[in-house]
């Protein structure tokens, strides 16, 4: 061998090095193509993310702009006023001509023609369902006669109507006309819809809370009435008493009840004193009391100023208020406590499950058959469909724990159920199963990652596993715990499937935290904004209004779960610098 080297270098040739041969090797023998199809998967994904992120926040940010209105005349004399919400072009058939008065049809025809049968339609939110039977109508350009922006179109929304648009035609106060001309009447609106408010918002304050409030004494005396009679004999005297209190407490409600209806139908008929009347498109007058308009404004008057003004009171609106018409309008506050509530506790429930499952498979228990079919069962279930998590939440939380909860604790009201039914204990529980597997993976990698020397040094100090556990690995390992929590809130505060059978309502009208003791009411349903958005999009009657709702929703649903996120990276962090030893 080394004659052979001391031959060719005789010879003065050199001996061909492996690095040698590979200049002249294929391509894919360096890597390259690998390196340039991992980068190009890497960026269509970060491309369609972005994309779709982009979409919901452009969609999302310009539903509440205010858009001009516009009055579109038909060839036939047909007006529609509203707002343009979208355009299109596209191709009409035969038939549209065949529809049309003969007069319009050479017209019609020559417009195509000329346009090589292509033309253009807008969609216009015209509302003013109650005289027209549709809330959007589709006006073809070909059939536009005349189009302008009326200075004096307005726009009321109502609480329990549609929208409407009109002209100002006249001011009623108590049945007489106090304004016919649009400046005078509008600004005698302006001036009384702040009054009108407030006394709505009292009656609707002593609705809910006052009378709410009297509900609740009277059914917790019939409760003690009842719980008195399962636990005492009928004729007995301590039966007597709670039927003689609940008796008197029926009294003293009913005499509450009729004081508090006689304000607020004080309040209300104030309100319908004060009738706005308007001129339609459909020929009919539109009359709306004061007290039902959220409010009223003329889009095609509004300064700059004004309009970011109104842009800016429709989103504290959509932050802080119940939603209206079946959910397509007014606010989601609901929606976003409910979702905030869900999360916290079904945090609160997988964190600790979670991390001691994974400190027993890591650090207690000895590997064999029995831990490998647990990691198996772990994996697999992470890859279960969501619905079948609400199927058994709803089965074995709702039905058989819950119904043991009714049976022990609240016999008294039975046969309505208190915790036999969903809510939000067993809507989160439900979801602490679903994202146990990505907590109980996160916390072993993260335990694993720990430095066994760590361990050792702990022992050789005298320290109990226990002990070593708890103040050296543990603290060690949360950064990683931390982001197994972060990916299970991210996948639990999203998912909607199980929400549907465990809790989550379309309408719900008492929050789940209030000032009512014991505060905070676990048993209650609850509206989530996920289950919002679904409704929005597939449930809603007027779909074409609340398509806008629902990039709206989905934009904030995004930013909720960010801001959660960002909570959790923050502690993470902290937990970080505290133990730089435990970075992995």
């Amino acid at each position: 061998m080394t004659g052979g080297v001391a031959q060719r270098r005789e010879a003065g040739t050199r001996p061909r090095s492996r690095r040698g041969r590979g200049l002249h090797a294929p391509p894919w023998a360096h890597g390259e193509p690998l390196i340039w199809i991992a980068g190009g998967a890497l960026l269509l994904a970060l491309a369609m993310i972005l994309g779709l992120v982009a979409l919901v926040v452009v969609q999302g940010v310009g539903t509440f702009w205010p858009r001009p209105i516009v009055e579109l005349t038909s060839l036939d004399g047909t007006a529609y006023l509203g707002e343009v919400v979208d355009e299109e072009t596209y191709r009409p058939d035969a038939s549209v001509l065949e529809e049309l008065e003969p007069e319009f049809v050479p017209k019609v025809r020559a417009y195509l023609e000329a346009n090589a049968g292509i033309t253009r339609r807008r969609l216009l939110r015209t509302e003013n369902f109650e005289f027209t039977g549709s809330h959007f109508e589709w006006v073809p350009e070909f059939l536009v006669q005349r189009e302008r922006q009326p200075e004096w179109a307005v726009v009321v929304e109502r609480y329990n109507e549609s929208r409407l648009y009109g002209y100002p035609r006249r001011l009623l106060v108590r049945g007489k006309v106090t304004a016919r001309q649009p400046v005078d009447i509008w600004r005698q609106v302006q001036q009384h819809l702040p009054a009108v408010h407030a006394r709505r918002s009292e009656a609707r304050r002593l609705e809910r809370h006052e009378l709410g409030r009297l509900s609740r004494e009277l059914e917790a005396q019939r409760l003690a009435v009842r719980q008195a009679e399962l636990t005492h004999a009928a004729d007995s005297s301590f039966v007597r008493q709670q039927q003689a209190r609940w008796l008197a407490t029926q009294q003293a409600v009913q005499a509450a009840t009729a004081e508090l209806r006689r304000q607020i139908d004080a309040l209300d008929r104030r309100n319908a004193e004060l009738v706005l009347e308007l001129a339609t498109t459909s020929g009919e007058p539109a009359r709306v009391p004061l007290g039902e308009v959220v409010r009223a404004y003329a889009p095609n008057r509004l300064s700059w100023g004004q309009k970011v003004g109104l842009y800016l009171g429709r989103w504290y609106e959509f932050l802080t208020d119940d939603p209206r018409q079946v959910n397509s309008e007014g606010g989601v506050f609901p929606a976003i406590f409910g979702t905030l509530v869900m999360t916290v506790v079904m945090s609160a429930a997988v964190a600790p499950f979670g991390v001691a499952a994974a400190l027993y498979l890591r650090e207690y228990a000895r590997a064999g058959w029995l831990v490998s079919c647990v990691r198996i069962a772990i994996n697999n279930l992470a890859g279960v469909p969501s619905i079948v998590f609400g199927v058994f939440g709803l089965g074995f939380f709702c039905y058989f724990v819950g119904g043991q909860v009714d049976q022990w604790f609240f016999e008294a009201r039975l046969p309505s159920p208190t915790f036999g039914t969903g809510g939000v204990l067993w809507a989160s529980l439900t979801l602490a199963l679903l994202t146990l597997p990505v907590v109980i993976v996160a916390a072993e990698e993260a335990l694993a990652a720990v430095p066994n020397s760590m361990r050792e040094g702990s022992y050789a100090c005298g320290a109990s596993k226990w002990q070593t556990l708890v103040r050296i690995v543990l603290p060690r390992a949360m950064p990683g715990i931390m982001t197994g929590m972060i990916l299970a809130m991210s996948r639990g505060a999203g998912e909607v499937a199980p929400l549907m059978l465990v809790g989550a309502v379309k309408l719900a009208q008492d929050l789940p935290v209030d000032g009512v003791f014991p505060y905070l009411h676990l048993e209650r349903s609850f509206m989530h904004l996920g289950f919002h958005i679904y409704d929005l999009g597939f449930q809603s009657q007027n779909s074409q209004a609340a398509k806008p709702l629902v990039f709206t929703t989905t934009l904030l649903l995004m930013t909720l779960i960010l801001c959660l996120n960002l909570t959790a990276i923050w502690v993470r962090a902290r937990l970080r610098r505290r133990f730089q030893a435990g970075h992995f």
